[in-house]
């Protein structure tokens, strides 16, 4: 049951976009620059974004050698060399929109770790086709060995038999970002309700209608938008469920402060199934989810014993041999993938658009991808 009031004056605006994680602030933004005088809405589901926004690793990454080779299996050259151009546009923005001070990037250096059966595959060997495929975009070799640093970073040689530097990596600092994000949003005019949940859209001739459980009234609250713009991510498929999008949930967890810690920058192992880096004198790491695909393609956010067993072990026998640790802190995000690791940006309807499946890049692919989707919706 509305009121006059809420009827004339807060229920009605220009753009809606659903979701406030990297991809929805973005989108919000650009529309909010390009249209100064509109009214513009994200609507979260949660008090924090839900989803990978916030419970990330903070990789400000382009992509491991052995995880661009595995996109070889589903995509071709063109599309690699596409997805690579928008992850490294995307940072780009997101640096000189934000300031690297306010996000907390930094190029520690980036590296891969190669087991045994990358070398037996020939990983090694690849680095200068990678280099040739990408140089377009990077205009510099973006791969090179660097296995003297195994020893000065105290990674086991048993494990680790190469050590591949990325050149145009670096990290930043999730939390700083996000809060960036929202200070820019609402700096710019752009209006950001959390707790609210959408349940269901619907089309009509003058508007898009968003509804939305409201749990302090028990009631279901209808929004009207003159454009909807989807940026669900993982949570696509509640709302358009015939979108090519499966949910992957990423374990991590992070050690307290380690004295003597050898390395710095961040760091991939195993396709990109595993990552690490330090964080204030801390190792966070996560991963594991190709230990059980089935289980971890799921919406729910929880840790199970096979994954974070999985990940400290690596900590214990690969990233800190010999080294005493305690875990601080453990935690769950999820992230969206689908057929192939490109983004979905497209428009549904003549006022319904969406923007997701960014395949665990979303740091990197946000900004650019939420310009692209905010160029469709002011082409309509």
């Amino acid at each position: 049951m509305l009121s006059y009031w809420e009827q004339q004056s807060l229920i009605n605006y220009d753009h809606i976009v659903i979701g406030s994680g990297i991809v929805g602030l973005s989108t919000a933004i650009e529309l909010k620059e390009r249209y100064p005088g509109a009214s513009v809405l994200v609507l979260e589901r949660g008090l924090l974004p839900t989803g990978a926004s916030s419970r990330n690793a903070g990789f400000a990454c382009m992509g491991s050698v052995t995880e661009l080779l595995d996109y070889l299996y589903t995509m071709t050259e063109a599309e690699i060399l596409e997805l690579y151009d928008w992850r490294k546009k995307g940072l780009e923005k997101l640096r000189n929109r934000l300031g690297d001070t306010n996000i907390g990037y930094v190029a520690n250096g980036s590296y891969e770790l190669l087991s045994q059966s990358d070398i037996e595959e020939g990983v090694v060997e690849k680095i200068e086709y990678l280099n040739g495929l990408l140089q377009p975009i990077t205009h510099k070799p973006a791969f090179k060995l660097a296995n003297d640093k195994i020893e000065i970073f105290g990674f086991s040689t048993n494990y680790t038999k190469a050590l591949i530097e990325n050149t145009c990596e670096g990290e930043l600092h999730t939390g700083k970002m996000l809060r960036a994000l929202m200070q820019m949003a609402l700096q710019l005019g752009v209006e950001i309700k959390t707790g609210a949940e959408v349940v269901r859209f619907d089309e009509t001739e003058r508007y898009v209608s968003v509804e939305i459980k409201d749990n302090s009234r028990n009631e279901i609250l209808a929004l009207h938008g003159d454009t909807l713009s989807i940026c669900t991510n993982a949570f696509t498929k509640q709302l358009l469920p015939e979108e090519d999008v499966i949910p992957g949930r990423g374990q991590v967890l992070i050690t307290q402060p380690i004295e003597g810690l050898k390395f710095k920058g961040v760091y991939h192992m195993d396709k990109g199934y595993y990552y690490f880096r330090e964080i204030d004198g801390r190792v966070l790491i996560g991963g594991g989810r190709n230990l059980d695909f089935e289980a971890e393609t799921t919406t729910e956010f929880a840790l199970t014993e096979q994954v974070q067993i999985a990940l400290e072990r690596k900590l214990h026998e690969i990233i800190l041999p010999g080294t005493p640790y305690l875990i601080e802190q453990r935690w769950a995000g999820i992230m969206a993938f689908g057929k192939t690791c490109s983004p979905i940006v497209k428009q549904f309807s003549d006022k319904v658009f969406g923007a997701f499946r960014m395949g665990g890049m979303g740091v990197a692919l946000g900004s650019e991808v939420g310009m692209k989707l905010a160029d469709i919706v002011s082409s309509r």
